[in-house]
């Protein structure tokens, strides 16, 4: 993503999108992104070593997960398989529904009422597929199929992805978002779409559970052998008895709250996450103090 596409996401004119991505040095450190790419890679016998540690922690992964599935219960298994159907079936419906509003897309509609129905269903339907694909990513996630296409690649640059996918929801809320960036890149080697995936659902779940007009920020950071990531948000916080159990299946935050999911989200973040090698964390002051959620994820050391 270029620095003008950041600057696009930064604001849009004429609308209550108040996103003056405040990036530290964000616009400068975009730009040379993409030059930084010609840098050396760390020492290979380094690179080696990261690479050994992570794949004997996703090995690890795997036998937890197995482990926590050898102690369900059949019906809860029974219960698991038919909502992975049940969501592969309903991912189809919805993938024939988007194609439908892409050719409404590019009609010529006359009528406003027609346009903004039109803008409705592919809001909603986008809402309904986000549902969906996390439905079938926890499926994937507890029987150990959840795979990772890893790269060598710079957060910032899906960070800067991840913003660009929550552009409307924020517009929606008329938040405002300040983003800090570090001047030079922080690279990983994972997937970039799944990373994305967990800072499109932190920046959601953020925008949901926050107050029309409120605020949420983003920062990156490297810390030695870390990439670092905080999201905080000034909205309705979480309890301090729901807290520990947070990224649990199911367990929603603020189960009152009538913008509460299905308590998906979450805990896909963290699954992915710790496939990475990682963690994450969540922290709030109580209810009407907002959250604070921070992601670590192993990056090769600053040249």
């Amino acid at each position: 993503m270029t620095t003008a596409a950041i600057g696009a996401i930064a604001a849009t004119p004429g609308t209550s999108f108040a996103t003056r991505a405040e990036i530290s040095a964000g616009r400068r450190s975009i730009a040379c992104l993409m030059a930084s790419m010609s840098d050396s890679f760390v020492p290979s016998v380094q690179v080696t070593a990261q690479l050994k540690a992570r794949n004997a922690h996703e090995r690890r992964e795997k036998c937890r997960i197995r482990s926590s599935d050898a102690g369900r219960r059949p019906e809860d298994k029974q219960t698991h398989d038919v909502l992975a159907q049940f969501s592969h079936e309903l991912r189809n419906s919805l993938g024939t529904i988007r194609s439908a509003m892409h050719v409404f897309r590019i009609g010529t509609v006359e009528n406003p009422a027609q346009e903004k129905a039109r803008v409705l269903i592919a809001r909603q339907v986008e809402q309904m597929t986000r549902l969906v694909d996390d439905l079938l990513d926890v499926s994937r996630m507890r029987n150990g199929r959840l795979q990772l296409r890893r790269a060598r690649i710079d957060l910032c640059m899906v960070i800067a992805s991840a913003m660009h996918a929550v552009e409307c929801t924020m517009k929606q809320r008329e938040h405002r978002m300040t983003v800090s960036f570090p001047d030079a890149p922080v690279w990983l080697h994972g997937d970039a779409a799944r990373l994305e995936q967990v800072f499109v659902n932190l920046l959601v779940n953020a925008a949901k559970y926050t107050n029309v007009g409120g605020e949420v920020s983003l920062s990156v950071t490297q810390e030695a052998d870390d990439g670092i990531v905080v999201v905080r948000d000034t909205g309705v916080g979480i309890a301090a008895d729901v807290l520990p159990k947070v990224f649990d299946l199911y367990v929603q935050a603020n189960p009152s709250s009538r913008n509460g999911g299905l308590g998906l989200g979450l805990p896909l973040v963290r699954s992915l996450v710790e496939s990475h090698g990682g963690s994450v964390t969540a922290a709030s002051d109580g209810i009407g103090h907002g959250c604070k959620f921070t992601v670590r994820l192993p990056a090769f050391a600053q040249p």
